[in-house]
């Protein structure tokens, strides 16, 4: 399995997505924007969206002890969300609601940030797992092969027909389950095959999803007015 970057997924996107698409294929856009048709195709659900929690203050460390210690909100204990941070799950959490992008389990690690990130997005009910844990606190349980494995099968399974998966965590945990990272509030979009693997169709920054939302809305002719 190999990732794309944001440049080469633009124009693998039309083979990647065809499938998913009912009646035609999803064109590559040629301005390297965000391709409209992913949105019909996160439509149809059956994808998981993995996002690395929004942006943090770089300056705080993670002092994890314990596994008691990952879900502080201190910020003298553990790295928290910038208020840009928070804005930004915010915008981003409002783009898929308006596209009518359907979620439906919506899972997080247990740190703060990524709890946060994922309630600010308001996609649904927010379910915490260490299946997804950052993997500095890997040794506090099976280590990093193992989390490796939780990892890849969470982004291996399907979710409820018709529904999209939405997991927010960190980049280190997908690094380890698919050899790259997306940016801080940045997604990865999987197609699971429902067995131990899955097929990563499009990497996002966070002001994709405005990029996105605006596509949308300029498709959408304005209505005539009355004289």
């Amino acid at each position: 399995m190999q990732m794309n970057h944001k440049h080469q997924w633009v124009a693998m996107l039309a083979l990647l997505l065809s499938a998913a698409v009912s009646g035609g294929s999803v064109a590559a856009s040629p301005s390297g924007e965000p391709d409209p048709g992913l949105v019909e195709a996160l439509r149809a659900g059956g994808y998981v969206i993995y996002f690395r929690h929004a942006s943090t203050h770089w300056e705080q460390d993670d002092l994890v002890e314990s596994l008691d210690d990952v879900s502080s909100c201190d910020g003298d204990r553990m790295r928290q969300l910038t208020p840009q941070g928070r804005e930004t799950s915010r915008r981003i959490g409002n783009a898929i609601r308006t596209l009518r992008i359907p979620i439906g389990q919506v899972l997080a690690s247990e740190y703060c940030r990524t709890v946060e990130t994922a309630t600010l997005m308001q996609l649904g009910e927010v379910v915490t797992t260490r299946d997804v844990i950052n993997a500095r606190a890997a040794r506090l349980l099976q280590g990093r092969e193992h989390l490796a494995e939780t990892a890849r099968a969470r982004l291996s399974t399907p979710p409820v027909p018709g529904t999209n998966t939405v997991i927010v965590a960190h980049g280190n945990v997908f690094v380890l389950a698919a050899g790259t990272r997306p940016p801080e509030a940045g997604a990865a979009v999987v197609r699971p095959d429902g067995a131990s693997g899955f097929e990563i169709v499009a990497m996002l920054d966070a002001e994709d999803w405005s990029s996105l939302l605006a596509a949308e809305q300029a498709s959408i002719p304005l209505p005539a007015h009355a004289d």
